[in-house]
């Protein structure tokens, strides 16, 4: 038996759960293999049955288990990490039907198709690109039944037929996917998300599941109360991403930061992804690279929906090797190659950087996360966090330049952030190779960059 800082009695194996309030605790004191009615091995065998999987990765067994004692559960776990896979499985081992709600119409096809290829369970999907005729029938299954996974975008609970027809179905489990978009300072906020905790009271209050790749302790608490969620039992599951190596540079002079972006974005291993502020700056970026021989494409809230959907086809088909971007950009992005992500302008919160920069190296090959920082440029974010939640948005804002200043390693200062103990030194940011680099003679550096590279 593993025990935890109490006197109680806590399985092995359990991994970093934590209890409503986000702490590290020991909200579940038995054993994994008795939680319940189902075993660890009658999860394990469904999973092999409908997926095909040998092995469950980590964290999914326990928010499974969690599901199906009737705990409402929030699992944070990095994307790639098998998120779905915990409510298909678990939705699979409940009598009743699943609702999901997900942002993105993109998404939602891929699982119900994935679904629907992979199993014996239909799903069906309710969003604004359904024909009324299709619409009509996707919501007469949802209501009878025979339709064991619902997948819908949050602004269709505004419409009071599809929460009628939700409150006749028998739904065992609601799972709200991007749950970090109920922050209301974070730029993914939606205000759609809203209203899941005022719809959950008419469907009798399902079992939650609320999953997201990046939550700190804060967001967290905000999910669990925005869903009304009764005692949740909450899972972390490894922030860290030690393949990503982190570096802050600085600069004084915008010209200057916008020669060193372009040189570094040129030099560096790709394909890649720039972050910047405003359109004007990723266009700006975008066509010195093009200049400088880089296939290079942006993209931005300005350009029109097909053009967004082609220009982000032509980045994960391979068609170029850099996208320069606002932060409209991103989200159910999974391309797993990405060998940088760099950001032009500092982000509004350690949340949203970390969301971003989670986009590289998801191959687990090595990758990089650069900030070019001028203190000029928090001008423009203190401007944006005006107006509702002020005194929020500029302590994270201030968290967030307190990491581009610090002096100590980067990987501790952002894990710690988050609720992870994580202690350096990381031996892959600049802070922590700078003290390396005083014993190290033999790496090569790119002058003109001015950071350690091996170009040998």
């Amino acid at each position: 038996m593993a025990r935890c800082g109490c006197s109680r009695d806590v399985t092995s194996g359990l991994g970093n759960q934590v209890d409503s309030t986000g702490e590290i605790g020991c909200a579940v004191t038995v054993k994994r293999d008795v939680a319940n009615k189902f075993t660890a091995k009658d999860v394990l065998a469904v999973a092999r049955k409908n997926f095909g999987f040998e092995d469950l990765r980590p964290g999914q067994e326990e928010a499974i288990l969690s599901l199906l004692a009737g705990h409402d559960t929030l699992a944070v776990q990095p994307t790639g990490s098998g998120k779905s896979a915990i409510y298909q499985i678990a939705g699979m081992m409940l009598g009743s039907s699943v609702l999901v709600v997900s942002p993105l119409i993109a998404l939602q096809k891929d699982q119900v198709d994935s679904i629907n290829g992979q199993t014996a369970h239909e799903a069906v999907v309710i969003n604004s690109t359904l024909k009324a005729e299709e619409a009509r029938e996707a919501l007469e299954k949802a209501e009878s039944g025979d339709a064991k996974f619902i997948f819908l975008a949050p602004e269709q609970l505004r419409n009071e037929e599809i929460v009628q027809t939700l409150r006749s179905a028998k739904l065992s489990l609601l799972v709200v996917d991007e749950a970090h978009c109920i922050s209301q300072w974070g730029h993914d906020f939606r205000p759609d998300y809203l209203r899941i905790g005022e719809v959950l009271e008419d469907l009798r209050h399902p079992t939650v599941l609320a999953l997201t790749a990046t939550a700190s302790k804060r967001v967290r608490e905000e999910i669990i109360a925005s869903l009304r969620m009764k005692k949740p039992k909450v899972f972390l599951q490894g922030f860290d991403r030690p393949n990503i190596y982190l570096r802050v540079d600085h600069f004084q002079e915008k010209e200057e930061k916008l020669e060193a972006v372009v040189h570094r974005a040129s030099w560096a291993d790709k394909p890649g992804i720039i972050y910047a502020a405003t359109r004007n700056g990723a266009e700006e970026i975008a066509q010195h690279l093009a200049e400088a021989g880089v296939k290079t494409l942006f993209y931005h809230a300005g350009l029109k929906a097909q053009e967004r959907e082609e220009i982000q086809d032509k980045f994960m088909s391979g068609d170029a090797d850099v996208i320069v971007a606002t932060n409209a950009f991103g989200m159910g992005v999974d391309k797993a190659n990405v060998r940088f992500v760099y950001h032009n302008d500092i982000c509004d919160s350690l949340d949203s950087y970390y969301q971003e920069i989670g986009r590289a190296g998801r191959d687990g090959e090595k990758a990089e996360a650069i900030l070019f920082f001028r203190t000029e440029d928090l001008g423009l974010q203190k401007f944006h966090a005006g107006g509702e939640f002020k005194d929020e948005k500029r302590e994270r804002l201030r968290l967030m330049q307190e990491y581009a200043d610090t002096s100590t390693c980067r990987r501790e200062h952002l894990l710690q952030y988050f609720g992870d103990d994580f202690q350096g030194p990381c031996g892959n940011c600049d802070n922590c190779e700078s003290i390396v680099d005083k014993h190290d003679k033999d790496i090569d550096v790119d002058p003109d960059v001015g950071t350690r590279r091996e170009v040998a």
